[in-house]
């Protein structure tokens, strides 16, 4: 009878354990959603592969959100070494997921993962991911040479690609300034610009992305170069 009493939690946690591992391949987004919060509100070892694999192919932003929000509810020990196989994946999706969750884990032990091939990756999303990654984990006094690094995208892609390497430049502190100030006399204007703007968004958080790269662009037009004053 003893034996009755101690077996059925363990059933019934093993039950609830496979109710969230086959709900995280539900054709509905909504029981996937539900599937991952029971993951993240019971943490098990048993749920950290099927999490990975699921952020790799999870269409809707939502689901992926709560996925990485489940895997932060576990150990760091587990979830890092799992997620840095990932960051190597051949599939963009899988990288840029991993990444982000790297980020949110914070564990600096990850830094040496974040390769300036992530950080130069072709896959914007990768990219952006990686940005923000290497933000959270840089190791202190690094800051400066992951700076210059960073601004060699300066001017990449469109307004949602720029805005994300400008907040990852100005969340490194004033170390960023001599690298942007440099990069305002590039010789290619999407650099210029987008330098100015960041800049201006150092200066002044609350101006807004869209206002600050159009004023940039307009300075460059006129030939300037973004400086106090002009």
């Amino acid at each position: 009878m003893a034996k009755e009493v101690v077996l059925m939690p363990m059933l019934k946690e093993d039950t609830n354990t496979m109710r969230a591992l086959q709900g995280l391949e539900n054709n509905s987004s909504s029981i996937r959603l539900q599937a991952a919060l029971a993951a993240g509100t019971t943490p098990d070892p048993g749920f950290i592969g099927k999490l990975i694999e699921r952020c790799a192919i999870e269409p809707e932003f939502y689901v992926r959100e709560m996925l990485t929000w489940a895997l932060t509810r576990h150990a760091a020990s587990m979830t890092v070494p799992v997620l840095l196989g990932e960051v190597r994946s051949e599939c963009a999706q899988a990288r840029s997921q991993a990444l982000h969750t790297l980020s949110k884990i914070g564990d600096r032990q990850a830094w040496p993962a974040i390769t300036p091939a992530l950080l130069y990756d072709a896959d914007d999303e990768v990219a952006r991911s990686a940005w923000r990654a290497a933000v959270v984990l840089v190791p202190e006094g690094e800051e400066h040479e992951l700076a210059v690094v960073l601004a060699t995208q300066l001017g990449r892609g469109e307004r949602e690609t720029q805005l994300s390497l400008s907040r990852a430049l100005i969340a490194l502190g004033e170390v960023t300034l001599p690298t942007l100030g440099a990069a305002t006399t590039d010789l290619d204007p999407r650099v210029r610009a987008h330098a100015i703007a960041t800049e201006r968004l150092w200066r002044d958080p609350d101006a807004g992305f869209e206002f600050a790269i159009e004023e940039a662009k307009r300075l460059v037009a006129l030939g300037g170069a973004g400086q106090e004053g002009q």
